[in-house]
């Protein structure tokens, strides 16, 4: 009744029952990013855009900029365009080549663009360095490429091992459910979204806001 009331009062406000359906969602998607984060942010692509095309302009000024070509990389990752990606990490290779996170980036960068036996040598050398680099991500990544190429006892072997780490991550958790669903993997995959809940529980209020989404996401996931 509130909302009919709500588009109601906008429809007369604004006159146009579109731009009143606009404002109302407009509204819920303000208090979704300001409580709840189930919906993605429309903002991040052009905040990503605008950080890139500084980091190309002080790159141009300053070729040999380690830090700066990492963090280009680190953003071609999140827009899953490797190939650039891996081209930025090439060119830092001499200077970062004993960082687990340097290692674990571009072997993860080299499986997704089909070199997964590259890809798999340097993310093991990674691991070697770091059994927990970015959170225990090279294992759930692997355990998901074993996973497309249907070879179940590898993707399997992977996603145990990550499983073992103690994390305090509800998207890590999130994401090893939805492999094990995919693998059929049925009681681990709901075990898997509860431990998602169960770790946002725990987690202090300032950390809740950054995983809320995933914890939604696993609720709904092991629920429904």
């Amino acid at each position: 009744m509130g909302k009919l009331f709500l588009f109601s009062f906008l429809w007369w406000l604004t006159g146009n029952p579109l731009v009143a359906m606009l404002l109302i969602l407009l509204v819920l998607y303000v208090l979704d990013r300001r409580f709840v984060r189930l919906l993605p942010d429309i903002t991040k692509p052009y905040r990503r855009w605008r950080r890139l095309a500084a980091l190309r302009t002080q790159l141009r000024l300053n070729p040999h900029d380690t830090p700066a070509k990492l963090e280009a990389a680190r953003l071609h990752m999140e827009k899953r365009q490797y190939p650039e990606a891996l081209s930025y990490l090439e060119g830092i290779a001499s200077a970062m080549q004993d960082s687990p996170e340097y290692l674990c980036d571009k072997g993860i960068c080299l499986l997704k663009t089909g070199r997964m036996e590259e890809g798999l040598e340097l993310i093991a050398q990674a691991l070697k360095l770091n059994p927990r680099v970015r959170y225990g991500e090279p294992y759930l990544i692997v355990g998901e490429e074993y996973a497309k190429r249907q070879q179940r006892e590898k993707a399997l072997e992977y996603l145990e091992a990550l499983a073992q780490i103690n994390m305090s991550s509800c998207e890590a958790y999130f994401k090893l459910g939805v492999v094990y669903d995919e693998l059929q993997q049925k009681e681990k995959a709901k075990a898997s979204f509860l431990e998602a809940t169960e770790v946002y529980r725990g987690l202090p209020a300032y950390k809740r806001r950054t995983e809320r989404r995933w914890a939604l996401l696993a609720w709904l996931r092991k629920t429904f």
